[in-house]
């Protein structure tokens, strides 16, 4: 009798080498998909982030020029202000500082100084400086010579400089004083410092005047540059690693890649640069690139399966085997508790009753994990709605970040089902000191696609410093989402649904969330566990409990009330992170 064989069973000694050049074939392509997708990419992030600091630099530029143009103007009209002119004139200067501390608090001045025709100050707004003599000041010397205003960037001598502009005080044709009016410059420059770009600011001759680095001021831009401390080898093999697979950087600060954007001041020759750094570009791109490795992983897998069907085979049988064996196991194991059941009765009696109370905290549990990833889902499917769109219309590249978004939704969730074992105990490990208001613009983010779905009107108010406090960041923003989304349902039915997000610091930290909704209908049973007033299949009534029990871990309180005129209002207080003993009870 004739026998037929596989190609693949014909050969034993050719599987092997078809593996080997499938597998060297998808790792070439890979490879090469992977290096291409590098180099676009990189250049895409690169200049949508060069683009950004051009803006910012437009800005900055703007505010410099508002701020010279402005102060120039007040030397002008103080020259000719009859009290000062007259003081002068009497020598009787017993009211100049006062009127200089008034006018300097209607103008906005860093300072304003008065000077006599002897350089000698005789009004200030620092009164320390009363006195003092200015006569080899180039400020002053160059108002005598000039009847214009005169521009002076003078240095200090603990680093930095002071802008002045100074003028001539005409009296019967003659100076008889100047006056010298500070301008107010470092206020950018500590604006400037909060930001992740380094800014600098060169005069005509390229040294620095102003500088988020306060080692540059004064420095050429070439030594303000080359101010850094010596790296260590491993630092040098890093930065080596960083840099191969990036556009080449314009320049290192601190030793960081980064672009220069520059811009010209309309202003005698100055120039404002920026530096910024490329982790963020690194950040985007290596995220993608990590999508496109686990597809080739998952690829390859898929490959190592269907051409090794021999290994599954024995596998099953082994699997088989191995069932067989648990079976076998179960069985003795059945015939010792049997024995042991008649053995020790009482034993038993309590194993089961301590079983059936982990069976209703499994049950618990089960309906909370239920509630907490019912978000995540919905916002997953509403991105891979979008992404089927993209890929329908030919738009990959919008499509991947749809799938990077759904990642980072995984990755959440896999956070929420590890944060639900923190319910059978109490714990402060995961704590850390976060700010109040980017968990609000992370949970916002999160409600993403549900804000996108319906017209909800959303208001926030967000004071303009940092709120930290003490907490976990995952279960914080857990209970922001669920206040969102309470009232996301609860102004289902309304003709102009509107949400307000307050968030103010005193004593507490405190989040008020209010929509404008039908109202609490029971408010002494809505924290309760599987409480609910929404239909079935809409919720299991456990968001509010869990949120309160959360709250209060944190060491704060959730309470609500209905607000006047309709609508509810949630509170959350938390302890300011100044109070680090009351975050940590």
């Amino acid at each position: 009798m004739r026998s037929e064989t596989s190609p693949l069973s014909s050969s034993p000694s050719g599987l092997p080498w078809r593996v080997k050049l499938v597998v060297g074939f998808l790792i070439l392509l890979a490879v090469g998909i992977v290096l291409v997708s590098n180099r676009l990419l990189t250049d895409r992030y690169t200049a949508d982030t060069r683009g950004r600091a051009e803006v910012r630099l437009a800005l900055y530029t703007g505010n410099l020029m508002a701020e010279l143009q402005r102060t120039s103007v007040v030397p002008l009209l103080l020259a000719a202000d009859p009290d000062l002119v007259q003081a002068l004139r009497d020598k009787n200067f017993s009211s100049t500082s006062a009127k200089l501390i008034a006018l300097q608090g209607q103008i906005g001045v860093a300072s304003i100084r008065l000077l006599d025709a002897d350089a000698r100050t005789v009004g200030a707004t620092n009164r320390n400086v009363l006195g003092t003599s200015q006569r080899n000041e180039t400020f002053f010397v160059a108002a005598q010579r000039n009847k214009e205003t005169v521009f002076t960037a003078l240095r200090r001598d603990t680093g930095g400089f002071d802008f002045l502009y100074s003028r001539a005080i005409m009296g019967d044709a003659k100076p008889i004083g100047v006056i010298v009016v500070s301008v107010d410059l470092m206020k950018y420059e500590r604006a400037w410092a909060g930001l992740q770009d380094a800014v600098m600011v060169t005069d005509s001759e390229g040294t620095v005047v102003l500088s988020t680095e306060p080692r540059w001021r004064g420095q050429k831009i070439d030594e303000a540059l080359a101010l850094r401390d010596p790296p260590s080898a491993i630092a040098r093999a890093l930065q080596a690693t960083a840099d191969w697979a990036q556009t080449p950087p314009d320049a290192y600060v601190s030793g960081e890649a980064v672009m220069k954007t520059e811009a010209r001041v309309p202003f005698r020759g100055w120039k404002l640069s920026t530096f910024t750094a490329y982790g963020s570009v690194r950040e985007q791109v290596n995220g993608i690139l990590a999508l496109e490795i686990m597809g080739f992983a998952i690829l390859m897998a898929i490959t190592f399966y269907i051409l090794s069907r021999r290994a599954w085979s024995r596998s099953l049988s082994f699997q088989r085997e191995s069932l067989e064996l648990r079976k076998l196991n179960a069985r003795l194991q059945r015939e010792i508790a049997e024995r042991e059941k008649v053995q020790k009765d009482l034993e038993v009696a309590e194993l089961t009753l301590a079983q059936s109370s982990k069976l209703a905290a499994l049950g618990e549990m089960s309906a909370a994990v239920s509630h907490e990833l019912n978000q995540p889902l919905a916002a997953m499917k509403t991105y891979l709605a979008g992404a089927r769109l993209l890929l329908q219309r030919k738009r990959p590249e919008e499509a991947l970040s749809s799938f990077q978004r759904i990642d980072d939704l995984i990755e959440r969730m896999g956070a929420i089902t590890r944060q639900l074992k923190s319910y059978a105990r109490k714990g402060g490990e995961a704590f850390e000191e976060i700010d109040l208001r980017a968990c609000v613009s992370s949970a916002l983010a999160m409600m993403e696609p549900q804000l996108k779905a319906r017209v909800v009107k959303i208001s926030r108010g967000m004071p303009r410093q940092p709120v930290m406090v003490m907490a976990d960041r995952i279960r914080l923003e857990q209970v922001i989402i669920n206040l969102l989304r309470n009232a996301l349902d609860a102004t289902k039915d309304v003709a102009s649904p509107q949400i307000d997000l307050l968030l103010s610091a005193g004593e507490t930290a405190t989040l008020t969330v209010r929509d404008n909704g039908h109202g609490i209908v029971d408010l002494e049973n809505l924290f309760e566990p599987f409480y609910t007033t929404k239909k079935p299949g809409e919720g299991v009534g456990l968001g509010l409990a869990i949120s309160s029990g959360i709250v209060t871990d944190l060491g704060g309180r959730l309470t609500a009330r209905n607000a006047e005129g309709g609508g509810a209002v949630f509170e959350m207080q938390l302890p300011i992170l100044g109070n680090r003993q009351e975050a940590a009870e």
